[in-house]
């Protein structure tokens, strides 16, 4: 097979997304749109990428990184001078085919565009143009045809009355042969409207030359999605998330309510898990079999080991262990990690913390910058008291410790093996090992205060 190099058009400056951030890096399913399109790329097997960006294309660059080929687009004078700018690096390139697809795509399947190479290729085409049809095809360019196939691709700001009524629309997708791209590229001129340098210009000249210019017609016409707006966006994530869900659920995970479960397109999902309403998944997620997670939980770069339970909770970036209890109203932050077997449970806080094997904090407390060892019990209203205003302080609790309720462990602070903490004491020295701590002050009655506290008021 003739090699394939992939140029990504991401310079418009997106004006309507009303952001100021590129439009190319906002995100559907947790990931960018170019991020989808790099990737539908390199499944469909094309290695050498090259990326036009524009406006803050900085900004675009520092998200994706160095294993790419990056030019410049500084005037923003249309899809062809775009194009135009990669000229140089395709002269690079002898040979072979140029794929180019707009970085605002981010719906189009890999095997899309292998088919579309495969059909290139077959008919020894100059040019393929990937089309759709669209019931309503307003704000896209048209493919007019004619006797002998594709005649031009118009702009509809350019069309007539009668070529708006056509339906084929150009999803801004080619396969080109590389040679004629080269020559087209010099050809191109802004005369149109818009005064814009139009790619749809190549197809044009190709067929003013006789060279043969092919349609590849989408089987599914919402993959034609670009984005262009917040609209266009909710739209594009609805259909992934929708595509996300079903595959989800066809590989063994049980999905109550798929209209109220958001799962991210990195995330995997072992068999036998039950997903209940509110459930959100995002980045780096990795969910083990037969879990219970919901309703209304959100886990984000986390793992989590089978046979747990999450309910009503927040995970950001933690890992927990098989066999796990979190929640209702836990909040597991960065750097936590659970053994097996852990709860953690109602309105408990942990942070850059380890707890380990059969260890609970069943409720109301806050565990931060911590190591607890195995069989721990943490009373209700525990706090340790990690922050000394300048730094932070570790706390360390061996096995089989029970610490009292309302604690405050004031780091840094080492608690021994089997150590005893008595309620309400605030500890701020070590505990030897088997040892009971009791840190509060004596409590002293007044006998007969109330009665004496009820004359005086009546007196005054």
């Amino acid at each position: 097979m003739s090699p394939t190099v992939a140029v990504i058009l991401a310079a418009g400056l997106g004006t309507r997304m009303k952001s100021r951030k590129p439009k190319v890096l906002h995100e559907i399913a947790g990931v960018p749109l170019i991020e989808h399109v790099l990737a539908t790329v390199k499944q469909a097997g094309v290695e050498e990428v090259l990326i036009v960006l524009g406006h803050q294309g900085e900004k675009v660059e520092e998200v994706l990184g160095a294993g790419y080929r990056y030019v410049y687009q500084r005037e923003q004078l249309g899809t062809g001078h775009a194009l135009k700018q990669a000229l140089p690096l395709l002269r690079e390139y002898s040979g072979g085919n140029c794929l180019v697809l707009c970085g605002d795509t981010p719906l189009l399947k890999s095997k899309t565009l292998q088919e579309l190479i495969a059909r290139h290729l077959q008919t020894e085409a100059k040019a393929t143009v990937l089309t759709a049809m669209l019931a309503d095809p307003s704000g896209y360019g048209r493919v007019i045809k004619g006797s002998r196939g594709i005649q031009k691709i118009v702009e509809e700001k350019d069309a007539s009355v009668a070529e708006k009524e056509v339906k084929e629309i150009n999803t801004g997708a080619y396969c080109f042969d590389l040679d004629s791209v080269k020559a087209g590229l010099k050809k191109l001129t802004p005369a149109n409207v818009q005064g814009e340098y139009y790619l749809t210009d190549l197809i044009k000249f190709l067929v003013e030359q006789n060279e043969r210019v092919e349609t590849f017609v989408l089987e599914n016409s919402h993959e034609a999605l670009g984005v262009n707006n917040r609209v266009q966006l909710a739209q594009a994530e609805a259909y992934l998330r929708r595509e996300i869900i079903e595959a989800q659920m066809l590989q063994g995970v049980t999905i109550i309510d798929p209209e109220h479960t958001y799962i991210g397109r990195m995330v995997k999902i072992g068999q036998d898990t039950v997903l209940y309403p509110g459930v959100i998944l995002e980045g780096a997620t990795t969910i083990g079999e037969n879990c219970q997670i919901g309703p209304y939980t959100r886990i984000v770069d986390s793992f989590v080991g089978a046979d747990c339970t999450v309910n009503n909770s927040f995970l950001l970036a933690a890992k927990v262990g098989r066999g796990c209890l979190i929640g209702p109203y836990s909040y597991l932050r960065p750097g936590t990690k659970l053994a097996e077997n852990v709860k953690i449970g109602d309105f408990v806080e942990v942070k850059n913390s380890f707890v380990g094997k059969n260890s609970k904090i069943p409720h109301l407390s806050y565990v931060g910058d911590s190591l607890l060892g195995e069989e721990v019990n943490i009373g209700a209203g525990t706090i340790t008291c990690n922050y000394d205003g300048e730094k932070k302080n570790r706390t360390f609790i061996e096995d089989r410790v029970f610490v009292g309720s309302n604690t405050n462990l004031v780091a840094p602070i080492k608690v021994g093996r089997g150590a005893y903490i008595g309620a309400g004491s605030t500890v701020t020295k070590d505990i030897p090992a088997g040892s009971l701590a009791i840190a509060r002050g004596q409590q002293k009655n007044l006998a007969d205060w109330g009665r004496k506290r009820g004359k005086k008021k009546e007196e005054n």
